[in-house]
C-alpha cells in the first residue's frame, strides 16, 4: 500500500487529538449525563447532514405505509439513539454488564450459559441495535470465549483508541471483518472451540441478493457458511435501550439445515438471518442504525 501523504497523516493526528480532547472533556460527567448530551446534540445535528436522507429513504423502503408523522417520529428518535451510542462509547468501560448489572438487563441468559457450559462454539449474529457494543460487553463479561469481528478504521490512531477502549471493557479477541485471512481466522477459531460474533445487517457488495423488507439487499453469507461448514448453531442476539439503560435478549439458537445443496442451504440461512434482523427492526424501528445504505444505490437518488 502507498504511504499516506503528509496531509493525510496530519489530518489523522488532528482527528485523534480531537477525540482525546472530547474524552477528557466528558470524563467528569456521569454515564447518564453523557448519554443524554450525545442524544440531544446529534438529535439536532443529524437532520442537517446528508445522512438524514439516507435514513429517511431506508425507513420509506422498510415501512412504505407509514405516514409522514410516523417517519418524522422515528427519524428523530433514531438520531437520539445514534447520538447516545457514539457518546457512550468512550465511557463504556464504566458499565457493568455481568449478571448482577443494574444497567444491562438480560433476557434468555440460559442460552448463553448453556453455550458456556457446553464448551462448544456457536456463530453469534446480531445487528446495529441500540448501542451494539453493549452486546460484546455481555459476551466477554459473562466469560464466553469469543472472537468478535471489527472493521478497521482508516485513521490508525483512532483505530488504536477504539481497540484500547474495547479491551478496557473486556473485549480482547478481534479479527479483521473481511478478506480471506479474516475468514480463515474465524474458521480456525470455531475449530478450536471458540465462538465467533458478527454484525450481519449491513450491505456487503460481494454477498447474496436476498429480500430485506421486501427489497433485495446484498447480504454477507459468511456467518451462514461458517456455521454450515462446522455444523455449528447460530445464536442470535438483540438489544434495546431505555435512555441509558439496556435490555439484551439472547434468542434460542438456530440450527441450519444441511441438505447437501450447499448453495441452497447458504441462501436459506442468509434469509433466516435477514428475517431475524427485520423482525427486531419492526419491533423497535427507532433503535436501528439507519444511516448506512442497506439497499442498492439507486434507491437513494
Amino acid at each position: 500500500m502507498a504511504k499516506p501523504s503528509l496531509g493525510k497523516r496530519i489530518g489523522w493526528r488532528l482527528e485523534v487529538l480531537a477525540y482525546d480532547f472530547v474524552r477528557l472533556l466528558i470524563a467528569p460527567f456521569t454515564f447518564n449525563q453523557i448519554s443524554g448530551l450525545g442524544g440531544w446534540l446529534i438529535g439536532h445535528i443529524g437532520p442537517l447532514t446528508s445522512k438524514h436522507h439516507i435514513a429517511r429513504t431506508g425507513l420509506k423502503i422498510a415501512f412504505p405505509d407509514a405516514d409522514e408523522k410516523e417517519i418524522k417520529r422515528v427519524l428523530k428518535a433514531q438520531w437520539n439513539n445514534t447520538g447516545r451510542t457514539f457518546a457512550e462509547f468512550p465511557i463504556l468501560h464504566r458499565v457493568d454488564a455481568s449478571e448482577t448489572s443494574k444497567r444491562v438487563k438480560i433476557i434468555g441468559g440460559e442460552h448463553l450459559k448453556a453455550v458456556i457450559n457446553s464448551n462448544k462454539p456457536v456463530v453469534i449474529i446480531t445487528g446495529h441495535f441500540a448501542n451494539w457494543e453493549v452486546m460484546a460487553m455481555v459476551l466477554t463479561q459473562w466469560g464466553l470465549n469469543v472472537q468478535i469481528t471489527y472493521r478497521q478504521i482508516n485513521n490508525p490512531h483512532i483505530d488504536k483508541r477504539v481497540r484500547q477502549q474495547r479491551e478496557a471493557y473486556g473485549t480482547k479477541l478481534m479479527v479483521p471483518k473481511s478478506g480471506a485471512k479474516g475468514a480463515r481466522q474465524l474458521l480456525d477459531a470455531l475449530e478450536r472451540g471458540e465462538s465467533i460474533a458478527l454484525l450481519n445487517d449491513q450491505k456487503f457488495n460481494q454477498g447474496l441478493a436476498v429480500p430485506f423488507f421486501g427489497e433485495d439487499a446484498m447480504t454477507a453469507p459468511g456467518p451462514t457458511r461458517l456455521a454450515l461448514a462446522t455444523e455449528t448453531p447460530i445464536l442470535p442476539l438483540s438489544l434495546t435501550r431505555d435512555k441509558a439503560s439496556f435490555t439484551m435478549t439472547i434468542h434460542p439458537p438456530m440450527t441450519l439445515e444441511n441438505t447437501g445443496d450447499r448453495q441452497k442451504d447458504v441462501e436459506t440461512g442468509v434469509r433466516r438471518i435477514n428475517d431475524f434482523v427485520e423482525d427486531r427492526i419492526r419491533e423497535n424501528p427507532d433503535q436501528w442504525f439507519w444511516v448506512h445504505r442497506r439497499w442498492p444505490k439507486d434507491h437513494y437518488k
